[in-house]
């Protein structure tokens, strides 16, 4: 779910020629649930191998990372670890909904009903502890280096972006802006457009958030920043304060410098204090080395074709198009001497 602040930070449409021999750190798991929710088949379920095994974030890896490659970017996959206990709440509520979403699935099913199939079918994904460790095999097969988080992978992409081992972190959400990241990259996909809740398909493009500068628009520290995310809720605080969205929030913390003063007039009944030490300070990876390779086509077709029955012909294709761009990124270094 992460932190929604859509309605006050300021961001800025970037082109993929600007993203070019960029680093990105990307969030999987977000970028994961995004593949299981929108590569589904007609009714509405993910879609699966010859065994039953659902392939649908595989699938959408592979495209979606692979595009991306094309563009001339430098990708850093970053994996979540373990989930902080003040998220478990959240977990367990989630778990509690997809249960209840899977059973209106098989009451649609069991109707024909081919659109609440489709619609309630989207709820009840999961990305399994198996489905995460294939996608790194994949990963890997690709050429890409990935980061195994110790807790967030929002945490640890700002962590790389703070180091200047990455200029960007890339999500849907603004909680790697809590940790810190100076720049962060939403609808980072070549394909621009994205289904909605409701089935329709929208128009979208790449767009930049510049921490310094959402601080500077607003007026505020990147302390109150955090203090607005937990008033409007954040994965460790669900909900937030009833009826307080980003704007009110910000007015509050804009009006009120004492935190302890304004969460208690608010009635606060969570531990905000904690939850502020989290975004501060969550343990990262330190210890990592980041290299870029050649993608191993054996070992991708070893993994999508044989394993998981994909088309090779769709397979090839993308591999010689991956193998073309590689070529002109070639000559274009070649030219730069001549």
């Amino acid at each position: 779910m992460g932190v929604k602040l859509n309605e006050i930070v300021v961001r800025k449409p970037v082109s993929f020629e600007e993203l070019v021999n960029k680093t990105v750190a990307v969030d999987f798991s977000n970028s994961a649930y995004q593949f299981l929710s929108s590569v589904r088949q007609q009714d509405g379920t993910p879609l699966m191998d010859s065994e039953g095994r659902v392939t649908s974030h595989l699938m959408g890896a592979w495209m979606r990372f692979s595009n991306l490659i094309q563009q001339n970017i430098k990708m850093v996959i970053v994996f979540d670890g373990k989930m902080p206990e003040l998220k478990h709440g959240t977990h367990t509520s989630r778990v509690e909904r997809k249960e209840i979403a899977k059973q209106k699935y098989d009451e649609a099913k069991s109707e024909d009903d081919r659109e609440g199939m489709a619609r309630y079918a989207k709820q009840f994904s999961h990305l399994t502890k198996e489905m995460v460790e294939e996608s790194k095999e994949l990963v890997r097969a690709m050429g890409l280096p990935f980061i195994q988080a110790p807790a967030e992978s929002d945490a640890q992409m700002s962590w790389l972006c703070k180091k200047g081992d990455a200029w960007a972190s890339a999500s849907s959400d603004y909680d790697s802006l809590l940790h810190g990241s100076p720049r962060m990259l939403t609808n980072l996909t070549v394909s621009q457009k994205r289904r909605t809740s409701t089935g329709a398909i929208i128009k979208i493009t790449p767009e930049l958030i510049e921490l310094e500068e959402v601080l500077k628009s607003l007026n505020i520290t990147q302390e109150q920043l955090i203090v607005i995310a937990i008033l409007c809720g954040t994965d460790y605080n669900p909900g937030g304060i009833k009826g307080i969205g980003p704007k009110k929030a910000l007015k509050l913390v804009q009006k009120e410098s004492s935190y302890k003063k304004l969460f208690e007039e608010l009635g606060a009944d969570f531990d905000w204090k904690e939850i502020m030490e989290l975004f501060k300070k969550m343990d990262v990876e330190k210890n990592y080395k980041l290299a870029w390779s050649e993608p191993d086509a054996d070992a991708i077709k070893e993994i999508l074709v044989e394993r998981h029955n994909f088309s090779e012909d769709r397979v090839n294709s993308v591999l010689n198009r991956l193998m073309d761009s590689k070529k002109k990124r070639e000559q274009a270094g070649l030219g730069a001497w001549m």
